[in-house]
């Protein structure tokens, strides 16, 4: 009987990751049998654009600097959609997103514009935010043949309108939001029926530099801050598949000695019976520029 469960969530932000972390995850992982839940940017990688934040995110900067995010990133892709043009991801490399589901591991609709969405949401009119996870979620069911039945917002950004939104698409799950537990969310008055896992875990880049803690230990502080139950770590493929792919990999194998069950968000969301409503608002976490989903009080 295992004691600590945790459900791994990647999120797939660029191009570069989908291309090369994305690979490295799936060699990675498959070596301690583990499966996931991987979460597809569809569209354009813009990651350049969001060079504004510098402008108009509070400690947007020192992040960058505490967990050097131009070496992790690469120069090409912090110049995605400025100097250099915006390519397309997951029509670049549809193998790449169609092996990650012969693997066996899940695959749902991160975006389709990351930067769009993460700057942008609050100030959508609900028919752009119907258009962008209409225009990925037709582009994933071309790629892989069959309708996406979760998604993740990216940036852990929403509005009542995007949840209305996953609720028209008959999502089974969605994970956009950092708490403490599955629950259905209730926003500005309203509730919504599609089921949310929250991040329970802080990521990489929120806690990186902080506290002494470093690509060589980051390891040891997740597997130390296990609670007994479910336990949701969201990894990028930027980061844990590429720039601290070792870190990750030592990850793995602390979870298998100390025999943590690893499962994906659907075996959770299939598991999980009797949930309560919670309120859903934006609010600010540490380590972490900008506003998130944050689940709040029981209703």
């Amino acid at each position: 009987m295992f004691s600590k469960t945790v459900a791994i969530k990647v999120d797939v932000d660029t191009y570069a990751g989908t291309r090369d972390g994305v690979p490295n995850l799936l060699a990675d992982m498959a070596r301690f049998g583990v499966k996931a839940t991987f979460y597809f940017s569809m569209g354009p990688d813009n990651s350049g654009k969001a060079i504004r934040r510098i402008f108009t995110r509070k400690g947007f900067l020192m992040k960058m600097l505490r967990t050097k995010a131009p070496a992790a990133y690469g120069i090409k892709t912090m110049l995605y959609g400025t100097l250099l043009p915006a390519p397309m991801i997951a029509s670049s490399f549809p193998d790449v997103l169609r092996e990650t589901e012969r693997q066996g591991h899940e695959v749902g609709i991160h975006c389709w514009d990351h930067v769009k969405w993460h700057d942008y949401l609050p100030w959508f009119p609900k028919h752009l935010t119907a258009m962008e996870l209409g225009r990925a979620s037709a582009l994933f069911e071309e790629t892989f043949g069959h309708r996406a039945v979760t998604t993740a917002a990216p940036g852990w950004t929403v509005s009542p309108d995007s949840l209305e939104v996953q609720d028209a698409l008959g999502l089974n799950y969605c994970s956009d939001g950092r708490g403490t537990h599955p629950f259905y969310p209730v926003m500005d008055g309203r509730r919504f029926r599609t089921i949310q896992i929250p991040t329970t875990l802080p990521t990489a880049d929120e806690i990186l530099g902080e506290n002494g803690i470093t690509p060589e230990n980051i390891d040891r502080y997740y597997a130390d801050n296990l609670k007994e139950g479910l336990n949701i770590l969201t990894i990028h493929a930027e980061l844990e598949g590429n720039a601290i792919r070792s870190s990750f990999v030592r990850l793995l194998e602390r979870l298998k000695d100390d025999g943590v069950r690893c499962v994906t968000l659907g075996q959770v969301a299939s598991e999980i019976s009797n949930l309560s409503d919670c309120q859903l608002f934006m609010g600010e976490i540490p380590g972490r520029a900008g506003r998130v989903a944050i689940q709040g009080e029981p209703c």
